[in-house]
């Protein structure tokens, strides 16, 4: 029997992708009218704001649309809400540093806004060339923007490092679809499931050599080791409200992708578990080992964010309901604490003159206590301290291999996180115990920043005192498909 609601146009389940999209054109039609450019901003937030009501709105529904090439269920909705979210939290970061650095121009929002659309459009299909197109979406904005400071001879190499990597992780990515459509004539994730065991049975290397590609591709967009050495240089290089967009954003929607492909499509691999048990090994040790010797706080958080897509990676070798609600939950977790950290960054950058290095933090619990406090709660956070929200991530999923059966893993997951406590201590001790050379130069706050610390703060601490509710939200996001 066919689903017609599925074959018709529903623009209503893409409503959050066509209110960013709308504002993005609107910003570039009115951006360099004379007395109009200021409003950018403005439209932007709207559209970010509009797009999270008509998500809010989708939350409980199960329903597709465009000849079932666009899913809405509750697993899209909930990524749908954390592009969101991100989306508005980079916007208000970036605000005052764009300003400050004089590379303040209108197609900067409008990029942000395409950009979010894409990772909506690759959450909310179960089609992988649909998936292809979102990435392909958000993709090319990114490139963009981390050549943004257009000045920086470090913003421009970012900039081109990110577009080929991009670009050979697109033709993995595209070959591997490929493969996949030539075992199984259908690029339909819900049809290869249907069929899994004939398409396997008749097409199997095929069907591998497909599954490997894809793997390959998103491990790139994800920083999964060995695929992960643009991550610093690009890290380094990009504005640093871009970089705070980069380590949250493109990193949530490839997991998207990945939990959609690898738990419900290609889940029935059991050879995936094993290659997913080495990837987070060796993601997290490496990532966790580099960071070690870093003097640069973006290039530190760089090689941070490595280690921990390390740790979403041991849901996938677990696998099963609760890891994958865990996964869900982490992603939510680090978007907190960890825009939280590179909006502080950002704010001491702000001021002239100044880099992301080390030394610049010395003396700031002197000069702004307030600061050197929250900084401190968020390097707690990512270091996985009680009573944040960041421990509370990772016990989530350290359990669930437990419960399952993959005590080294978990192990070697705890081990890792021990080794990160030293770098993570360092940003406490250069910024309240070191002595600054000379005077201090206070960062100038802002409303934005400011709003954006208070939520994030609450979001650190409040999701690790109470942490129900965000369970309750990602378990009833993997429900849909599992």
């Amino acid at each position: 029997m066919i689903d017609l609601a599925s074959l018709s146009a529903n623009f209503g389940i893409i409503s959050p992708e066509l209110s960013l999209l709308i504002g993005a054109s609107l910003i570039l039609l009115v951006g360099y009218i004379k007395n109009l450019g200021k409003i950018c901003s403005s439209i932007a937030l709207l559209a970010l704001l509009l797009a999270l009501v008509f998500s809010l709105h989708q939350w409980g529904r199960q329903v597709s649309g465009f000849f079932g090439m666009v899913t809405c269920d509750g697993f899209g909705v909930a990524f749908k809400i954390i592009f969101t979210v991100v989306a508005i939290l980079a916007l208000l970061i970036a605000h005052r540093f764009l300003t400050a650095k004089r590379i303040e121009r209108p197609e900067f929002y409008a990029l942000l806004l395409i950009s979010t659309a894409g990772m909506m459009v690759m959450a909310n299909t179960t089609d992988l060339v649909v998936m292809f197109i979102g990435l392909e979406i958000m993709s090319v904005p990114l490139y963009v923007l981390a050549g943004f400071a257009r000045r920086s001879l470090e913003s421009n190499e970012a900039s081109i490092k990110y577009f080929i990597m991009g670009a050979f992780a697109s033709a993995f990515l595209l070959m591997g679809i490929a493969f996949v459509f030539g075992a199984s004539a259908t690029t339909d994730l819900r049809r290869i499931v249907a069929d899994f065991s004939f398409i396997v049975s008749n097409s199997q290397a095929y069907m591998f050599t497909g599954v490997a590609l894809i793997l390959i591709g998103f491990g790139f967009k994800v920083a999964a080791v060995p695929f992960h050495a643009w991550v610093p240089d690009v890290y380094h290089g990009a504005p640093t409200p871009v970089t705070a967009f980069f380590s949250v954003g493109p990193k949530a929607a490839g997991f998207a992708v990945l939990l959609r492909i690898f738990t419900f499509g290609f889940g029935r691999m059991v050879e995936l578990d094993m290659v997913f048990w080495v990837l987070a090994v060796l993601t997290m040790t490496v990532g966790n080992v580099l960071a070690l010797r870093q003097d640069n706080v973006k290039r530190m958080l760089a090689y941070s964010s490595i280690a921990h897509a390390g740790y979403i990676l041991v849901a996938f070798a677990v696998g099963g309901a609760e890891a994958v609600s865990a996964a869900v939950f982490y992603l939510v977790a680090y978007t907190m604490f960890n825009l939280g950290a590179f909006a502080i960054v950002t704010l001491l950058e702000t001021r002239s003159g100044c880099k992301s290095e080390f030394s610049e933090l010395a003396g700031l619990s002197k000069s702004s206590p307030y600061l050197a406090a929250v900084l401190a709660l968020f390097m707690f956070a990512l270091a996985g301290f009680p009573p944040t929200v960041g421990f509370v991530g990772k016990f989530y999923i350290f359990a669930a291999a437990v419960k399952n059966g993959y005590i080294w893993l978990a192990v070697i997951g705890v081990m890792n996180s021990f080794v990160s406590v030293y770098y993570y201590l360092r940003v406490i001790k250069t910024s309240c115990l070191d002595h600054h050379e000379g005077a201090f130069v206070r960062a100038p706050y802002s409303f934005s920043i400011i709003l954006v610390l208070f939520i994030t703060v609450i979001g650190t601490l409040g999701l690790g005192f109470f942490p129900q509710r965000l369970l309750e939200f990602s378990q009833a996001a993997i429900f849909a498909f599992l």
